[in-house]
Order: C-alpha cells, then structure tokens, then sequence
C-alpha cells in the first residue's frame, strides 16, 4: 500500500453489506479535512449489496434499503466508478467477480477491500492492487492514524450512548469479521475520558 497522499481503495460488496464496516468506513472517511484514503465503487457492487441486503431483510420496507445505497453514493460521490471493461486480466475464482476486478483496474486501485482475499489474489507479482481484507485495513489504518481511529471511537461511542443504546463497538467489529481491529477500537475506547 502507499504511504503518501491517500490511498485508493476499491470496496467489495461483502464489506458494504455490514453496517458496521460502513459505519466505520465513512466516518473514518469524512471526519478528517484530508481523508488517508479515497473510496472507490461501481453500480454493480451496490447492486450486488442491495440484493443480499433485501435477501437476508425481506420485510424492511423500500427507503430503508434505497437509504443505504443513497447514503453510500452521497458520502464517497466522488468514487464512483462507471467505465470498465471485463477482460482477460482477471484471473479470480469466481467468474461473477471479474467485474470488481475491472473496476478496482479502471480506477487505479491501490487496494481491493474484500472478505474474499483467496478469490482476488491470484497473482501477487502482476496484481495491479494489494487485496486487503478488512481487518488488515483497519489495523493498518490505525498503524498510521491513530488519532483519526481515536476520533472515530469517539464518535461512536457518543452515537450509540446519547441513543441510550449499547455501545459495544469490539463486539460490533467482531461479529463483522475485524477481531483486530475491534481490540484496536477498545484500547482507543479505554484511553477516552
């Protein structure tokens, strides 16, 4: 990954789809003046969100499944990615995920945030972009900006007790696949006060 100016990172569907990584991933984006990295995504990848969202919630009503994807759109507008091509380049598991590959390449992608590392990393030599998984990200993250991570415990913690509700952010993170992030968070939670 590159360390200077913001880093580009395409996201996957299957870290859209937690609220709690999507949480974090625009806070951590919009609280700074100058964001550590820049948020890239495509249609299809929303599209592909959407569908597991109404799959796993049939019965949420309309707006809230078309408030997720606006929210997302109007938080990292910039990032989206509409032109690509699908082509030879891609050398995943998964024929249904050439298209992140093509979108991650159109948008010169540092990195490809995904769960599915193994799908995405066939080659680490001719890769275009490093394959992260969340947790990685997240950690690294916090490796080079701790105060922006300290700021976003803050944040949150604050939202969930001014709701009255629990604010169990490391249990949130490791029911949502960051184990190691969620001890970062709690170290950041404990040095608050």
């Amino acid at each position: 990954m590159r360390q200077i100016g913001p880093v580009s990172v395409f996201v996957d569907a299957n870290v859209w789809f937690s609220r709690t990584l999507r949480d974090w991933l625009g806070l951590l984006y919009v609280l700074p003046d100058d964001p550590p990295f820049v948020v890239h995504w495509s249609e299809d990848v929303f599209a592909e969100v959407l569908y597991h969202l109404r799959k796993t919630h049939p019965t949420w009503p309309g707006h809230r499944i078309s408030g997720i994807r606006d929210r997302l759109a109007g938080t990292f507008e910039a990032g989206r990615v509409d032109t690509y091509e699908i082509d030879s380049t891609y050398g995943g598991r998964e024929l249904d995920d050439a298209h992140v590959h093509a979108a991650a390449v159109a948008c010169g992608a540092d990195v490809l945030l995904t769960f599915d590392v193994d799908d995405f990393d066939w080659d680490t030599n001719t890769s275009p972009y490093e394959v992260m998984h969340p947790d990685d990200f997240l950690v690294l993250l916090d490796d080079f900006c701790p105060e922006l991570v300290k700021a976003a415990v803050d944040e949150m913690v604050g939202y969930w007790i001014a709701r009255g509700l629990d604010a169990d952010m490391p249990g949130r993170l490791r029911k949502s696949g960051c184990p190691q992030f969620a001890d970062r968070a709690a170290s950041h939670s404990r040095l608050r006060g």
